[in-house]
């Protein structure tokens, strides 16, 4: 019925997807780093437009639907482990997790540490040079054979 069909709607409420209709959702959330498209006041902001999203996926996704998450850690005064807030998320909500695939982004990133101010390494940090795919799914881990 939705076959190469696209949505230009938001997926806080995807009205035109009917219950249980969804095998597979793939997203990358923005996160949250003030980009020009993205107006969060704080952490806490953010995860609640979070949980509004994947509630809504929850209620399109198939028993046994997947829903693959693309996300990267970020900040760093404070840093923000944004895949462990997802995950816990989805968790407490019901999901079963399936795996986490780590993209390793390294040969692109350049070098894995800041040291801080030119000629003084007043404040070494790791840089992140991977993202997390977390793969979860609906309430079983078989997939239904609608």
């Amino acid at each position: 019925m939705y076959k190469n069909k696209i949505f230009n709607s938001s997926c806080e409420i995807m009205k035109e997807l009917p219950d249980n209709s969804v095998h597979l959702v793939v997203t990358s959330p923005p996160y949250n780093l003030k980009k020009e498209y993205e107006d969060f006041a704080d952490i806490d902001e953010y995860l609640v437009f979070l949980i509004k999203v994947f509630k809504e996926v929850k209620r399109v996704l198939v028993d046994g639907g997947r829903i693959a998450i693309n996300i990267a850690n970020t900040g760093r005064k404070p840093y923000l482990p944004l895949s462990h807030y997802i995950t816990k998320m989805l968790l407490d909500d019901g999901f079963l997790m399936r795996g986490e695939i780590i993209w390793n982004k390294g040969a692109s990133a350049g070098v894995s540490t800041a040291w801080g101010s030119y000629m003084s390494a007043s404040n070494p940090i790791l840089r992140d040079v991977h993202e997390y795919i977390i793969v979860l799914s609906k309430s079983s881990y078989k997939r239904c054979e609608k």
